[in-house]
C-alpha cells in the first residue's frame, strides 16, 4: 500500500519510514507533484493534523497521514503549544523560540513539560486519531546539538540527556512523534 505523509521535511520522512518499515509504501507530497504549502491555522494539534490530511485527501483520494506537534509547558498553561514553531516569530527560527521561552520561564521553578504529536490518519476516506507524548523538564540552558526545535532545553523524564544530546535512535524509542509513529504503524499492520 502506498502512503502519503503530509510532510516536505526529509527528515521527519526518514524518521516514519524506519519505523513503519517496509510493509507500507511512504511518499511525500511533492514525489506526487504537489508543492502547495499548507496552513496550520487550527487551533489544536488534532485541528491542524486533521486538517493536512483532509487537504491532500481532498486533491487525490489517496490513503494519507499528516501530524502535528507542540510543546506545552505546564507553568506557560500548555504554551506555546499549537504555536511551537511559530512561537517568537512567523519565521519558524528555532533559536528565537527557545530565547522566548527562557525569557518566559526566568525565574519559574516548575519547568514541568511535555512534548505531544498528533498523527491523523485518513485510509479509504475514514479518519483516525493517534497520540504520542513524552514528559520532561524545560532546563535553564540548551544542551546538546542534535535533533531540532526545542530539543537542547528538553530533558526527558528519567533520563540525563537533553534529546538534543540523545542519539537518532535512543530519541526515536521515546520521542513523542517516535510513539505516536509505532501506535500509527501498529494499526496499519491490522489492516
Amino acid at each position: 500500500m502506498e502512503l502519503i505523509f503530509a510532510t516536505s521535511n526529509k527528515h521527519k520522512l526518514s524518521e516514519a519510514k524506519g519505523i513503519i518499515g517496509n510493509q507500507i509504501s511512504l511518499v511525500s507530497p511533492e514525489s506526487l507533484g504537489i508543492f502547495d504549502s499548507i496552513p496550520e491555522d487550527e487551533p489544536t494539534l488534532e485541528g491542524n493534523a486533521l486538517f493536512k490530511a483532509r487537504y491532500l485527501w481532498q486533491i487525490n483520494k489517496m490513503n494519507v497521514f499528516a501530524d502535528d506537534t507542540g510543546l506545552e509547558v505546564e507553568a506557560l498553561n500548555g504554551s506555546p503549544g499549537v504555536k511551537s514553531a511559530r512561537y517568537a516569530s512567523e519565521e519558524c527560527d528555532a533559536g528565537l523560540n527557545m530565547q522566548k521561552l527562557l525569557k518566559e520561564l526566568n525565574g519559574v521553578k516548575n519547568r514541568k513539560a511535555r512534548f505531544r504529536t498528533v498523527i491523523a490518519l485518513i485510509l479509504d476516506g475514514r479518519e483516525y486519531l493517534f497520540e504520542g507524548i513524552v514528559n520532561g523538564t524545560i532546563l535553564e540552558n540548551k544542551s546538546g546539538t542534535g535533533g531540532f526545535g526545542y530539543d537542547p532545553l528538553f530533558l526527558p523524564d528519567g533520563y540525563t540527556k537533553t534529546l538534543a544530546e540523545l542519539t537518532f535512535e535512543e530519541k526515536n524509542l521515546i520521542s513523542h512523534r517516535g510513539l505516536a509513529l509505532r501506535k500509527l504503524a501498529e494499526f496499519l499492520k491490522t489492516i
